[in-house]
């Protein structure tokens, strides 16, 4: 099924299947508690945060991209798509990307298959290359996945960043369609600052530094209070200009939905906006800093748990390494019921 061009400028991406994935390790604070210098109060008052999940010695990033991919395939009504867009910070390997793997073990060998990298922006950025592949006329359907496994890169000894990430996968499917449908996809907003690329890094890896085992720069760094300043500004400044854009104000939001980063920063966000704390959307508690997966991972727990409605504008937004940013704007489809992101070992089923 390779992709061809035809453009269609009087169409849009349309959101039309969500699922998700965790794998089956849920740690408790207790748990991290025993081994680092803290407790289960100083992680919940700083972070929000109560459990994570943690793939297994034998999971890789792309074991949970396939799992939420098959959800998301499923909840959509069909196992098609011509394109499958990964954004992942953890990929399997350096080289090749991750996509074309995830492709194929879904059954969509010939699909058009590449990983973007824009850490915890990587979903609303893969968001807006799906949408752009579907006006383009690339793609009829696109399978746009956020996947990372954090607790590979993470130095379990590090108190500030192992209490906060975990391991998911989450993934929304996208076909083409009109703008006046429901699902949607409207205004997009994304930009970045490379003058600030040390604030967040995994130094040793690329062809700056390589990899060495022996080097501390091969696990994630983080300049916590730097990095939550910037992401203040830059969500909140990116939500206001996508709203903008659209024509649109807070009053016309129904459901926030920001990177889950943790609980301090997204409800920060959403008070500068004037957006109360029950339209925000919540997953961190229960799953931590899931990265890329987090957006579609709450998109997927909102919409098991009946928080989403059709009709309802939804507005996402996120900040991540780079430094990148990016916001978009949807309708809410109506979708058949879908379960909430949870481990099925089936799914991992060669």
């Amino acid at each position: 099924m390779s992709a061809t061009s035809a453009v269609r400028p009087d169409h849009v991406a349309v959101l039309c299947g969500v699922g998700g994935h965790l794998p089956r390790h849920r740690v408790g604070n207790d748990e991290l508690a025993a081994r680092l210098d803290t407790d289960d109060a100083w992680i919940r008052t700083r972070t929000g945060i109560r459990f994570r999940h943690l793939a297994a010695p034998h999971e890789a990033t792309s074991d949970l991209a396939v799992a939420a991919g098959r959800r998301a395939l499923a909840n959509s009504g069909t196992a098609r798509a011509d394109a499958v867009v990964v954004a992942t910070t953890t990929p399997d390997r350096s080289c090749p990307a991750t996509a074309p793997l995830v492709a194929a073990r879904l059954g969509l060998s010939g699909a058009a298959a590449f990983d973007i990298g824009a850490v915890c922006t990587g979903f609303v950025y893969a968001l807006a290359a799906g949408a752009g592949l579907i006006t383009s006329g690339v793609a009829a359907r696109v399978l746009v996945i956020g996947a990372d496994v954090y607790s590979r890169i993470v130095d379990p000894a590090d108190r500030q960043n192992a209490v906060v990430f975990g391991d998911g996968a989450g993934a929304v499917v996208l076909r083409d369609g009109h703008a006046d449908e429901p699902g949607a996809l409207g205004s997009f907003d994304l930009g970045s600052d490379g003058d600030h690329e040390d604030m967040i890094t995994v130094a040793a890896g690329g062809s700056r530094l390589p990899a060495d085992p022996s080097r501390t720069e091969r696990h994630f760094a983080m300049r916590g209070k730097e990095v939550y300043r910037h992401a203040l500004t830059r969500m909140t400044d990116s939500a206001r200009t996508v709203l903008d854009r659209s024509g649109l104000t807070v009053d016309d939001v129904d459901r926030f939905v920001p990177h889950q980063a943790n609980l301090r920063i997204l409800r920060t966000v959403a008070t500068d906006l004037g957006l109360p704390a029950d339209r925000c959307a919540t997953h961190v508690e229960r799953a931590g800093n899931t990265g890329a997966a987090s957006i579609p991972l709450a998109l997927t727990d909102d919409h098991a748990n009946r928080l989403l409605r059709p009709g309802h504008q939804v507005l996402l937004t996120a900040f991540g390494g780079g430094l990148t940013w990016g916001s978009c704007l949807l309708t809410w489809p109506d979708l058949p019921p879908a379960a909430a992101p949870a481990h099925h070992e089936q799914e991992f089923a060669p």
